[in-house]
Protein backbone atom coordinates (compact mmCIF):
# COMPACT_ATOMS: atom_id res chain seq x y z
CA UNK A 1 0.00 0.00 0.00
CA UNK A 2 3.04 2.25 -0.38
CA UNK A 3 1.88 5.75 -1.23
CA UNK A 4 -1.78 4.92 -0.76
CA UNK A 5 -4.15 6.62 1.66
CA UNK A 6 -5.82 4.11 3.93
CA UNK A 7 -8.65 5.00 6.25
CA UNK A 8 -7.72 4.38 9.85
CA UNK A 9 -10.46 3.54 12.32
CA UNK A 10 -10.66 3.81 16.08
CA UNK A 11 -9.80 6.35 18.74
CA UNK A 12 -6.89 8.08 20.45
CA UNK A 13 -7.16 9.95 23.72
CA UNK A 14 -6.16 13.63 23.66
CA UNK A 15 -2.40 13.96 23.49
CA UNK A 16 -1.91 10.68 21.67
CA UNK A 17 -2.81 11.88 18.18
CA UNK A 18 0.79 11.32 17.17
CA UNK A 19 0.22 7.58 17.35
CA UNK A 20 -2.55 7.88 14.76
CA UNK A 21 -0.26 9.94 12.53
CA UNK A 22 2.48 7.29 12.69
CA UNK A 23 -0.05 4.51 12.12
CA UNK A 24 -1.33 6.28 9.01
CA UNK A 25 2.26 6.82 7.88
CA UNK A 26 2.91 3.07 8.07
CA UNK A 27 0.29 2.51 5.39
CA UNK A 28 1.55 5.39 3.24
CA UNK A 29 5.29 4.83 3.58
CA UNK A 30 6.08 1.49 5.27
CA UNK A 31 4.15 -1.04 3.17
CA UNK A 32 1.58 -1.84 5.82
CA UNK A 33 -1.23 -4.11 4.61
CA UNK A 34 -3.51 -4.51 7.61
CA UNK A 35 -2.75 -3.75 11.24
CA UNK A 36 -3.93 -2.66 14.67
CA UNK A 37 -2.32 -0.91 17.62
CA UNK A 38 -3.59 -0.50 21.16
CA UNK A 39 -2.16 1.04 24.31
CA UNK A 40 -3.27 1.69 27.86
CA UNK A 41 -2.06 4.09 30.54
CA UNK A 42 -3.09 3.34 34.10
CA UNK A 43 -5.54 0.80 32.73
CA UNK A 44 -7.22 3.39 30.48
CA UNK A 45 -7.36 2.51 26.78
CA UNK A 46 -5.71 5.57 25.22
CA UNK A 47 -5.00 4.14 21.75
CA UNK A 48 -7.26 1.74 19.85
CA UNK A 49 -6.65 1.88 16.10
CA UNK A 50 -7.00 -0.45 13.15
CA UNK A 51 -7.04 -0.24 9.38
CA UNK A 52 -6.10 -1.73 6.03
CA UNK A 53 -6.91 -5.15 4.63
CA UNK A 54 -7.19 -8.57 6.23
CA UNK A 55 -6.10 -10.31 3.03
CA UNK A 56 -3.78 -9.71 0.08
CA UNK A 57 -6.59 -9.22 -2.43
CA UNK A 58 -8.19 -6.34 -0.56
CA UNK A 59 -11.55 -8.07 -0.35
CA UNK A 60 -11.74 -8.12 3.45
CA UNK A 61 -11.18 -4.94 5.47
CA UNK A 62 -9.41 -5.14 8.80
CA UNK A 63 -12.19 -4.73 11.37
CA UNK A 64 -12.25 -3.80 15.04
CA UNK A 65 -12.35 -7.48 16.03
CA UNK A 66 -9.98 -8.90 13.39
CA UNK A 67 -7.76 -11.63 14.81
CA UNK A 68 -4.28 -12.22 13.44
CA UNK A 69 -1.46 -14.66 14.03
CA UNK A 70 1.11 -12.95 16.28
CA UNK A 71 3.81 -15.64 16.10
CA UNK A 72 6.15 -15.41 19.11
CA UNK A 73 4.30 -12.54 20.73
CA UNK A 74 2.30 -15.55 21.93
CA UNK A 75 5.20 -16.45 24.23
CA UNK A 76 4.32 -13.60 26.58
CA UNK A 77 0.92 -15.21 27.17
CA UNK A 78 2.43 -18.67 27.60
CA UNK A 79 4.98 -17.39 30.10
CA UNK A 80 2.23 -15.64 32.06
CA UNK A 81 0.50 -19.00 32.59
CA UNK A 82 3.66 -20.41 34.16
CA UNK A 83 4.11 -17.38 36.40
CA UNK A 84 0.52 -17.65 37.60
CA UNK A 85 1.28 -21.19 38.76
CA UNK A 86 4.46 -20.02 40.47
CA UNK A 87 2.48 -17.32 42.28
CA UNK A 88 -0.01 -19.94 43.43
CA UNK A 89 2.71 -22.18 44.81
CA UNK A 90 2.03 -24.94 42.28
CA UNK A 91 5.24 -24.51 40.28
CA UNK A 92 8.80 -24.05 41.54
CA UNK A 93 11.14 -22.38 39.05
CA UNK A 94 14.16 -24.07 40.60
CA UNK A 95 12.68 -27.55 40.71
CA UNK A 96 13.64 -30.05 38.02
CA UNK A 97 11.24 -30.13 35.10
CA UNK A 98 11.09 -33.89 35.69
CA UNK A 99 9.29 -33.31 39.01
CA UNK A 100 6.22 -32.35 36.97
CA UNK A 101 7.00 -34.26 33.77
CA UNK A 102 8.86 -37.46 34.70
CA UNK A 103 9.57 -38.58 31.13
CA UNK A 104 11.55 -35.38 30.61
CA UNK A 105 14.42 -36.82 32.68
CA UNK A 106 15.52 -39.04 29.76
CA UNK A 107 18.69 -38.33 27.75
CA UNK A 108 20.56 -36.49 30.50
CA UNK A 109 17.84 -33.95 31.35
CA UNK A 110 16.99 -35.01 34.91
CA UNK A 111 18.49 -31.89 36.50
CA UNK A 112 17.25 -29.18 34.14
CA UNK A 113 15.27 -26.67 36.23
CA UNK A 114 12.04 -25.06 35.08
CA UNK A 115 13.65 -21.62 34.89
CA UNK A 116 15.93 -22.81 32.07
CA UNK A 117 12.86 -23.57 29.96
CA UNK A 118 11.66 -20.00 30.43
CA UNK A 119 15.09 -18.45 29.84
CA UNK A 120 15.99 -20.46 26.72
CA UNK A 121 18.91 -22.24 28.41
CA UNK A 122 17.72 -25.86 28.25
CA UNK A 123 19.42 -26.68 24.94
CA UNK A 124 16.20 -28.04 23.45
CA UNK A 125 15.70 -25.75 20.47
CA UNK A 126 14.55 -28.74 18.40
CA UNK A 127 13.68 -32.41 18.68
CA UNK A 128 16.57 -34.79 18.09
CA UNK A 129 15.40 -35.61 14.57
CA UNK A 130 13.43 -33.53 12.05
CA UNK A 131 9.68 -34.01 12.32
CA UNK A 132 7.40 -34.34 9.33
CA UNK A 133 5.14 -31.50 8.23
CA UNK A 134 1.95 -31.68 10.25
CA UNK A 135 3.60 -33.25 13.29
CA UNK A 136 3.57 -29.85 14.99
CA UNK A 137 -0.21 -30.25 15.29
CA UNK A 138 0.16 -33.43 17.36
CA UNK A 139 0.88 -32.34 20.93
CA UNK A 140 1.67 -35.80 22.25
CA UNK A 141 4.03 -36.61 19.40
CA UNK A 142 6.01 -33.38 19.85
CA UNK A 143 6.27 -33.56 23.63
CA UNK A 144 7.29 -37.23 23.50
CA UNK A 145 10.00 -36.36 20.97
CA UNK A 146 11.29 -33.52 23.14
CA UNK A 147 11.30 -35.71 26.25
CA UNK A 148 13.50 -38.20 24.38
CA UNK A 149 15.88 -35.56 22.98
CA UNK A 150 19.41 -35.07 24.25
CA UNK A 151 20.12 -31.31 24.57
CA UNK A 152 21.95 -29.65 21.67
CA UNK A 153 24.34 -28.02 24.17
CA UNK A 154 25.08 -28.53 27.84
CA UNK A 155 22.04 -27.02 29.60
CA UNK A 156 22.67 -23.81 31.47
CA UNK A 157 25.91 -22.96 29.67
CA UNK A 158 24.40 -20.97 26.80
CA UNK A 159 21.14 -19.43 25.66
CA UNK A 160 19.45 -20.05 22.35
CA UNK A 161 15.95 -18.94 21.40
CA UNK A 162 13.58 -21.93 21.60
CA UNK A 163 11.48 -20.47 18.79
CA UNK A 164 8.90 -23.27 18.49
CA UNK A 165 9.75 -25.75 21.26
CA UNK A 166 9.33 -23.14 24.03
CA UNK A 167 5.56 -23.47 23.92
CA UNK A 168 5.56 -27.25 24.03
CA UNK A 169 8.07 -27.35 26.89
CA UNK A 170 6.39 -24.74 29.07
CA UNK A 171 2.93 -25.82 27.94
CA UNK A 172 3.52 -29.44 28.91
CA UNK A 173 4.62 -28.39 32.40
CA UNK A 174 1.42 -26.34 32.70
CA UNK A 175 -0.62 -29.29 31.43
CA UNK A 176 0.99 -31.75 33.87
CA UNK A 177 0.17 -29.45 36.80
CA UNK A 178 -3.32 -28.31 35.83
CA UNK A 179 -4.62 -31.21 33.75
CA UNK A 180 -5.65 -28.88 30.92
CA UNK A 181 -3.89 -27.58 27.83
CA UNK A 182 -2.02 -24.28 27.82
CA UNK A 183 -4.67 -22.70 25.58
CA UNK A 184 -7.46 -23.81 27.88
CA UNK A 185 -5.66 -22.58 30.99
CA UNK A 186 -4.99 -19.21 29.34
CA UNK A 187 -8.64 -18.87 28.35
CA UNK A 188 -10.15 -19.89 31.69
CA UNK A 189 -7.68 -18.14 33.99
CA UNK A 190 -6.66 -15.01 32.07
CA UNK A 191 -8.27 -13.97 28.81
CA UNK A 192 -11.80 -15.18 29.55
CA UNK A 193 -12.18 -13.29 32.83
CA UNK A 194 -10.60 -10.18 31.26
CA UNK A 195 -12.67 -10.38 28.09
CA UNK A 196 -9.38 -10.22 26.18
CA UNK A 197 -9.55 -11.45 22.58
CA UNK A 198 -6.45 -13.70 22.66
CA UNK A 199 -6.49 -17.37 21.63
CA UNK A 200 -4.03 -20.25 21.58
CA UNK A 201 -5.96 -22.88 19.68
CA UNK A 202 -8.50 -20.75 17.81
CA UNK A 203 -11.92 -22.34 17.38
CA UNK A 204 -13.14 -22.72 13.80
CA UNK A 205 -16.09 -20.48 14.58
CA UNK A 206 -13.59 -17.61 14.90
CA UNK A 207 -11.65 -18.25 11.69
CA UNK A 208 -13.86 -15.96 9.64
CA UNK A 209 -12.39 -12.96 11.42
CA UNK A 210 -8.76 -14.08 11.12
CA UNK A 211 -6.53 -12.01 8.86
CA UNK A 212 -4.31 -13.84 6.38
CA UNK A 213 -0.56 -13.43 6.81
CA UNK A 214 1.35 -12.06 3.82
CA UNK A 215 5.09 -12.17 3.04
CA UNK A 216 7.21 -9.02 2.81
CA UNK A 217 6.29 -6.95 -0.22
CA UNK A 218 9.73 -7.49 -1.77
CA UNK A 219 9.11 -11.26 -1.81
CA UNK A 220 5.43 -11.27 -2.64
CA UNK A 221 4.22 -12.93 -5.81
CA UNK A 222 0.98 -11.77 -7.43
CA UNK A 223 -2.09 -13.16 -5.65
CA UNK A 224 -3.30 -16.41 -7.16
CA UNK A 225 -5.13 -19.58 -6.24
CA UNK A 226 -1.85 -21.51 -6.19
CA UNK A 227 -0.54 -22.21 -2.69
CA UNK A 228 2.87 -20.65 -1.99
CA UNK A 229 5.95 -22.85 -1.94
CA UNK A 230 7.34 -23.58 1.53
CA UNK A 231 10.33 -21.29 0.92
CA UNK A 232 8.13 -18.28 0.04
CA UNK A 233 5.42 -18.88 2.63
CA UNK A 234 5.03 -16.25 5.37
CA UNK A 235 5.70 -19.10 7.83
CA UNK A 236 9.04 -20.04 6.28
CA UNK A 237 12.22 -19.46 8.28
CA UNK A 238 13.70 -17.98 5.11
CA UNK A 239 11.13 -15.17 5.33
CA UNK A 240 12.73 -14.04 8.59
CA UNK A 241 16.28 -15.45 8.62
CA UNK A 242 17.28 -15.69 4.96
CA UNK A 243 19.06 -18.73 3.52
CA UNK A 244 19.34 -21.66 5.88
CA UNK A 245 20.70 -25.20 5.45
CA UNK A 246 18.27 -28.02 4.88
CA UNK A 247 17.79 -30.62 7.62
CA UNK A 248 19.15 -32.84 8.88
CA UNK A 249 21.55 -30.67 10.84
CA UNK A 250 23.72 -32.77 13.10
CA UNK A 251 25.26 -30.03 15.24
CA UNK A 252 25.36 -26.32 15.95
CA UNK A 253 28.63 -25.91 14.09
CA UNK A 254 27.38 -27.40 10.81
CA UNK A 255 26.53 -24.00 9.32
CA UNK A 256 26.30 -20.40 10.58
CA UNK A 257 22.52 -20.76 10.37
CA UNK A 258 22.40 -24.21 11.99
CA UNK A 259 20.83 -22.97 15.26
CA UNK A 260 18.07 -21.12 13.40
CA UNK A 261 17.47 -24.14 11.17
CA UNK A 262 17.08 -26.39 14.18
CA UNK A 263 14.84 -23.93 15.99
CA UNK A 264 12.49 -23.37 13.06
CA UNK A 265 12.69 -26.16 10.48
CA UNK A 266 12.82 -29.25 12.68
CA UNK A 267 9.22 -28.48 13.63
CA UNK A 268 7.81 -26.99 10.41
CA UNK A 269 4.77 -24.83 11.08
CA UNK A 270 2.98 -25.43 7.78
CA UNK A 271 0.48 -23.03 6.21
CA UNK A 272 -0.19 -20.35 8.81
CA UNK A 273 -3.39 -19.31 7.03
CA UNK A 274 -4.87 -22.81 7.13
CA UNK A 275 -7.57 -24.00 9.52
CA UNK A 276 -5.33 -26.76 10.90
CA UNK A 277 -2.71 -24.23 11.97
CA UNK A 278 -5.23 -21.87 13.53
CA UNK A 279 -6.95 -24.66 15.47
CA UNK A 280 -3.73 -26.19 16.80
CA UNK A 281 -2.09 -25.20 20.07
CA UNK A 282 1.47 -24.08 19.33
CA UNK A 283 1.96 -21.85 22.38
CA UNK A 284 5.25 -20.38 21.19
CA UNK A 285 4.05 -19.32 17.78
CA UNK A 286 0.37 -19.38 16.85
CA UNK A 287 -1.61 -17.15 19.16
CA UNK A 288 -4.35 -15.29 17.31
CA UNK A 289 -5.38 -12.01 18.87
CA UNK A 290 -6.45 -8.43 18.54
CA UNK A 291 -3.99 -5.74 19.61
CA UNK A 292 -6.60 -4.57 22.10
CA UNK A 293 -6.77 -8.04 23.66
CA UNK A 294 -3.02 -8.35 24.12
CA UNK A 295 -2.75 -4.82 25.49
CA UNK A 296 -5.49 -5.65 28.00
CA UNK A 297 -3.49 -8.59 29.35
CA UNK A 298 -0.28 -6.56 29.62
CA UNK A 299 -2.27 -3.76 31.30
CA UNK A 300 -2.91 -6.13 34.19
CA UNK A 301 0.83 -6.58 34.61
CA UNK A 302 1.56 -2.87 34.17
CA UNK A 303 -0.95 -1.97 36.86
CA UNK A 304 0.02 -4.56 39.46
CA UNK A 305 -2.87 -6.91 38.92
CA UNK A 306 -3.01 -10.60 37.97
CA UNK A 307 0.50 -11.34 39.33
CA UNK A 308 2.11 -10.37 42.62
CA UNK A 309 4.70 -7.60 42.62
CA UNK A 310 7.32 -10.23 43.44
CA UNK A 311 6.35 -12.24 40.38
CA UNK A 312 6.64 -9.21 38.10
CA UNK A 313 10.09 -8.46 39.49
CA UNK A 314 11.10 -12.07 39.06
CA UNK A 315 9.98 -12.42 35.46
CA UNK A 316 11.90 -9.29 34.38
CA UNK A 317 15.13 -10.18 36.15
CA UNK A 318 17.82 -10.87 33.58
CA UNK A 319 18.75 -14.55 33.34
CA UNK A 320 21.52 -14.06 30.79
CA UNK A 321 25.21 -14.16 31.65
CA UNK A 322 26.54 -10.65 31.06
CA UNK A 323 26.92 -9.75 27.39
CA UNK A 324 25.89 -13.22 26.31
CA UNK A 325 24.86 -13.86 22.69
CA UNK A 326 21.73 -15.76 21.82
CA UNK A 327 22.73 -18.66 19.57
CA UNK A 328 19.60 -18.28 17.43
CA UNK A 329 18.63 -14.60 17.60
CA UNK A 330 22.10 -13.34 16.76
CA UNK A 331 21.29 -14.35 13.17
CA UNK A 332 17.66 -13.22 13.21
CA UNK A 333 17.59 -9.70 14.62
CA UNK A 334 19.34 -6.46 13.76
CA UNK A 335 19.41 -5.25 17.36
CA UNK A 336 22.69 -6.63 18.69
CA UNK A 337 24.83 -9.70 19.12
CA UNK A 338 24.04 -9.88 22.85
CA UNK A 339 20.59 -10.57 24.14
CA UNK A 340 19.13 -10.26 27.66
CA UNK A 341 16.40 -12.75 28.56
CA UNK A 342 14.05 -12.57 31.51
CA UNK A 343 11.91 -15.52 32.54
CA UNK A 344 9.92 -15.94 29.35
CA UNK A 345 10.13 -12.27 28.36
CA UNK A 346 12.34 -10.06 26.24
CA UNK A 347 13.87 -7.27 28.28
CA UNK A 348 14.22 -3.70 27.08
CA UNK A 349 17.96 -3.23 26.87
CA UNK A 350 17.73 -1.66 23.40
CA UNK A 351 14.72 0.62 23.94
CA UNK A 352 12.27 -1.09 21.61
CA UNK A 353 9.70 -0.84 24.43
CA UNK A 354 10.27 2.84 25.10
CA UNK A 355 12.55 4.65 27.55
CA UNK A 356 12.09 2.45 30.63
CA UNK A 357 14.76 -0.28 30.81
CA UNK A 358 12.53 -2.19 33.22
CA UNK A 359 9.78 -2.68 30.61
CA UNK A 360 9.29 -6.25 29.39
CA UNK A 361 7.33 -8.03 26.69
CA UNK A 362 7.72 -10.16 23.61
CA UNK A 363 7.91 -9.75 19.87
CA UNK A 364 6.95 -12.02 17.02
CA UNK A 365 8.34 -12.83 13.60
CA UNK A 366 7.34 -10.25 11.06
CA UNK A 367 6.83 -7.34 13.44
CA UNK A 368 4.13 -7.90 16.07
CA UNK A 369 5.13 -6.69 19.51
CA UNK A 370 3.69 -6.14 22.98
CA UNK A 371 4.97 -5.04 26.36
CA UNK A 372 4.21 -3.78 29.85
CA UNK A 373 5.94 -0.80 31.48
CA UNK A 374 4.90 -0.95 35.16
CA UNK A 375 6.81 2.16 36.23
CA UNK A 376 4.81 4.27 33.77
CA UNK A 377 1.62 2.20 33.94
CA UNK A 378 1.78 1.55 30.17
CA UNK A 379 0.81 -1.44 28.07
CA UNK A 380 1.16 -1.66 24.31
CA UNK A 381 0.43 -4.11 21.50
CA UNK A 382 0.91 -3.94 17.75
CA UNK A 383 -0.36 -6.61 15.35
CA UNK A 384 -0.12 -6.83 11.58
CA UNK A 385 -0.37 -9.26 8.67
CA UNK A 386 2.40 -7.96 6.39
CA UNK A 387 5.62 -9.67 7.45
CA UNK A 388 8.35 -7.14 8.12
CA UNK A 389 11.80 -6.96 9.65
CA UNK A 390 12.97 -8.67 12.79
CA UNK A 391 11.46 -10.60 15.63
CA UNK A 392 12.01 -8.49 18.71
CA UNK A 393 10.24 -5.15 18.55
CA UNK A 394 12.72 -3.51 16.17
CA UNK A 395 10.38 -3.36 13.17
CA UNK A 396 10.19 0.32 12.24
CA UNK A 397 6.41 0.27 12.12
CA UNK A 398 6.33 -0.55 15.83
CA UNK A 399 9.34 1.61 16.72
CA UNK A 400 7.61 4.74 15.43
CA UNK A 401 4.35 3.86 17.18
CA UNK A 402 6.10 3.34 20.51
CA UNK A 403 7.96 6.61 20.10
CA UNK A 404 4.73 8.51 19.47
CA UNK A 405 3.06 6.78 22.43
CA UNK A 406 5.71 8.04 24.84
CA UNK A 407 5.66 11.52 23.30
CA UNK A 408 1.99 11.60 24.17
CA UNK A 409 2.70 10.29 27.64
CA UNK A 410 5.20 13.10 28.26
CA UNK A 411 2.40 15.61 27.72
CA UNK A 412 0.76 14.15 30.82
CA UNK A 413 3.84 14.48 32.99
CA UNK A 414 7.31 13.03 33.65
CA UNK A 415 8.12 9.66 32.10
CA UNK A 416 10.34 7.27 33.99
CA UNK A 417 13.16 5.82 31.94
CA UNK A 418 16.66 6.37 30.70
Amino acid sequence: MHGMTVRVHGTCAPGFEGVRAEFERSFAERDELGAAVAATVGGELVVDLWGGDADRTGTRPWERDTLVNVYSTTKGMTSLCAHLLVDRGELDLDAPVARYWPEFADAGKADIPVRWLLSHRAGLIAPGEPMAPGAVYDWEKVTEALAATRPWWRPGTAQGYHAVTFGFLVGEVVRRITGVSLGTFLRTEVTGPLGADVHVGTQESEHGRCADMAPPLSREAPPSSTPPSPASSPSSSRTVFGDVPKPPVTGLSDHPMAPATLALQYLPLGDVNAAAYRCAEIPAANGHATARGIAAVYAELACGRLLSSGAVERLRTCQSDGDEPDLVLRTGTSLADTWPWGLGYMLNQYGQAGPNPRAFGHGGAGGSYAFADPENGVSYAYTMNRMGAGTSGEDLRSVHLVGALYEGLRERGPVRGR
